[in-house]
Order: C-alpha cells, then structure tokens, then sequence
C-alpha cells in the first residue's frame, strides 16, 4: 500500500469512529502481525491525548506503538525522540489540548491532519 492509499486509509477509519490512534493503527495492519481488531483494542484508550487532551496526540501515539511494533524488543528511544520532534514540527505541537487549541481557542492542527502527519512518519519507520 502507497502512503497516499495508507493516509485515507486511515482518515476513512478515523471517520468510521476510530480515535486518532486506532486510525493510525489500522493503517498498518498489514504491516504488523495483528488484526485489524486487535490493533483497535490496543489503541482504545489513547484517543482524545489518552482520554483528557491532557496527553499526547493519540495519532502519534499510534505511529509510535508501530514503531515499537516494527523493531521488535530493541529499544527505540532515539527513533522516537526523532519521530516526535518531527510530528511537533509539523503539527506545531505534540499535545491534544495544545493542537485544538482547548485553551486558546485557536485550533493548531486538526485531527485529519495529525493522523496523515502520523501515517507519514510510519510510513519511514525501517
């Protein structure tokens, strides 16, 4: 699958009703050894910035949790300080509450755009 085909893939699925993270998740389920079922109940409880926008974006989180998925038991702590950085470049923040805009009423980044942010930088995950 082409990342513009993952992309919608996954807008499709947060569409569907998914949160950010199971959107992202199901993206890549052909690329993990889990179901597409399995991967939603794995990210059910990080959408919204982990229930409270007090967290991080869930659509990262997912990218994240591949990450973890594709390197099997090696630490990937540097590849996911880079992964976040780069989501934070591109989203203008890592934070639910901060990309909405809860506090300051100006929305920085939309949920779309953080999950095709996130699918983008899965898509590089080796």
């Amino acid at each position: 699958m082409e990342t513009t085909e993952r992309r919608q893939a996954a807008i499709e699925c947060k569409h569907a009703g998914y949160n950010c993270c199971q959107a992202v998740l199901c993206a890549f389920a052909d690329k993990t050894p889990y179901t597409e079922e399995q991967l939603v109940s794995l990210g059910a409880a990080f959408g919204v910035g982990m229930g409270g926008m007090e967290g991080t974006c869930g659509a990262l989180i997912g990218a994240q949790m591949l990450l973890g998925i594709q390197n099997g038991e090696r630490p990937v702590l540097r590849e996911a300080r880079a992964m976040h950085r780069a989501f934070t470049e591109r989203c203008g923040a890592s934070l639910c509450k901060d990309l909405k805009g809860r506090d300051t009423g100006r929305v920085v980044c939309s949920c779309d755009d953080c999950v095709r942010c996130a699918v983008d930088l899965a898509e590089q995950i080796e």
